[in-house]
This record gives structure tokens, C-alpha cells and sequence, in this order.
């Protein structure tokens, strides 16, 4: 039996929000990101207000994987950080480090830092595959989508090519 040498990789991106951290901080919670973000979906399984906070849980499903289970580590209003670490079995943990700062008066700079693991033989290829260019794409989306929301109060459509 061959040892297990599990993968790691990191990607970060920092993106422009045109609201001061304060108003996008909020918008950080599995609740709020269903209304910003087209196709979110996910099941609460425990908050004591309801939204996002230290020690919620939910889970998100995936077509072509298994349920991944979403744990807040930390939550600061005040310091406008936000950590969740992400478990999806027998694959991968990923550490996700969002950390907002002022940026002028009506903007916000939000640093974003996805950290994946292998946990299980079946994580390392996932891991190969994920690629810079996919998550600059989805990065990008989530920026357009962030800002659109703000702006309008509405949610940006995705562009299916189904």
C-alpha cells in the first residue's frame, strides 16, 4: 500500500466592491449571497440568528460531486473578516480568507484567498484540474455580480450555454 501525499494549492484575488466595507460585509452570508448571487443555493444547518456568524454551518450540493459541508471559523464585523473552512468527504478541505478594507470613501478592496487540500486520494486530481484561469473567471463574476446587486438590488444572470 502506497502512502497518501496529499496536494495543496492556493489562488487569491483581490476585487473592487462600490460600497464601503460596512454594507458588503454583510452580503458574506450564505442567506445574503442567494440574493446577489445567481445559482447559489445551500441548506442552513445551524445559525443562531439565522445568517451568517461564528460557528454556522450549511452545506452546498453539487451535481457531479458530493455535498460540501461549510463551517465559519471566524466572523468580525468590526474587522470586516470572514474565514470558512469548507469539507467535502473524501476529497478536499478548502480554508476561504475573505478580508475586506476601505478603499476611499464609497469602495471597498476585498482580499480573497482560497486555500484547497487533498484529503483523500480522490482530491488530488481535483486539485490538478482546477486551473488560475477558472477561478479568475469566477472571481471576476462574483465581483460584476457583488456590484450589480449593489447598484440595483437585483441579481445578475448568468449567461447559460446550455
Amino acid at each position: 500500500m502506497s502512502a497518501f501525499s496529499p496536494k495543496r494549492r492556493t489562488f487569491r484575488f483581490c476585487q473592487t466592491n462600490l460600497a464601503p466595507p460596512e454594507t458588503v460585509f454583510p452580503l458574506l452570508c450564505p442567506v445574503r449571497e442567494a440574493d446577489w448571487l445567481d445559482g447559489w443555493r445551500f441548506t442552513m444547518m445551524y445559525s443562531d440568528s439565522g445568517l451568517a456568524e461564528k460557528g454556522c454551518v450549511f452545506r452546498t450540493a453539487s451535481v457531479d460531486a458530493k455535498d460540501t459541508f461549510w463551517v465559519i471559523t471566524r466572523y468580525s464585523r468590526e474587522e470586516h473578516e470572514i474565514v470558512f473552512a469548507r469539507y467535502t468527504p473524501d476529497s478536499v478541505v478548502c480554508l476561504l480568507e475573505i478580508v475586506l478594507e476601505p478603499a476611499g470613501a464609497h469602495r471597498s478592496k476585498v482580499h480573497i484567498t482560497y486555500t484547497y487540500t487533498a484529503i483523500a486520494p480522490e482530491g488530488n486530481p481535483w486539485i490538478d484540474n482546477l486551473t488560475e484561469e477558472d477561478f479568475l473567471e469566477t472571481m471576476r463574476f462574483w465581483e460584476k455580480a457583488i456590484n450589480h446587486y449593489l447598484a440595483t438590488g437585483t441579481t445578475l444572470k448568468r449567461h447559460h450555454t446550455d
